[in-house]
């Protein structure tokens, strides 16, 4: 099989789990949240953090190192404007997911100190917001990468 397909391969499927895990984390930690429900909280947070460490860490890896052996495979150039916009919308989705991945461990011990005490605190209330404020831009940094993958807008030579 070439070599080519293989790479593009992963990196599709490595992009399909980025964007979904994001959804889908985004979606389950939302609705437990406003549930007000502590143990679905402290429950959900938990698969959350772990759901991050199984499925988004190794996407992301893969889709560096899948995008750059693509990158040499098709002789792109690295300093490129599509590729530039490309590694800068990677940094950008990682300076908010970094922050996030914090966030999550916070809101996770948050909730299971909840689940002693009864009561979740604002601190709970305020990380949440904190979460979310920076879930949106990288979820949508992933969809603009998503769309740069496949259109190619700018020169890519």
């Amino acid at each position: 099989m070439d070599n080519y397909l293989v790479l593009k391969y992963i990196h599709i499927l490595c992009a399909i789990v980025l964007s979904g895990t994001g959804a889908g984390i985004a979606f389950f930690m939302l609705m437990a949240s406003r549930s007000k429900n502590i143990s679905v909280i402290a429950h959900t947070a938990r698969f959350v953090v772990l759901a991050d460490w199984i499925f988004t860490t190794p996407a992301v890896i893969g889709q560096l190192i899948t995008g750059v052996l693509l990158m040499q495979r098709l002789q792109y150039s690295f300093s490129a404007p599509w590729f530039i916009c490309v590694a800068s919308l990677f940094a950008f989705i990682g300076c908010c997911w970094v922050p996030v991945v914090f966030i999550q461990y916070r809101l996770k011990r948050l909730a299971q100190n909840a689940e002693q005490t009864g009561v979740l605190s604002d601190e709970f209330y305020l990380a949440m917001k904190y979460w979310i404020a920076l879930g949106i831009p990288a979820f949508c940094g992933i969809l603009f990468m998503l769309w740069l993958m496949i259109f190619k807008p700018l020169a890519i030579i």
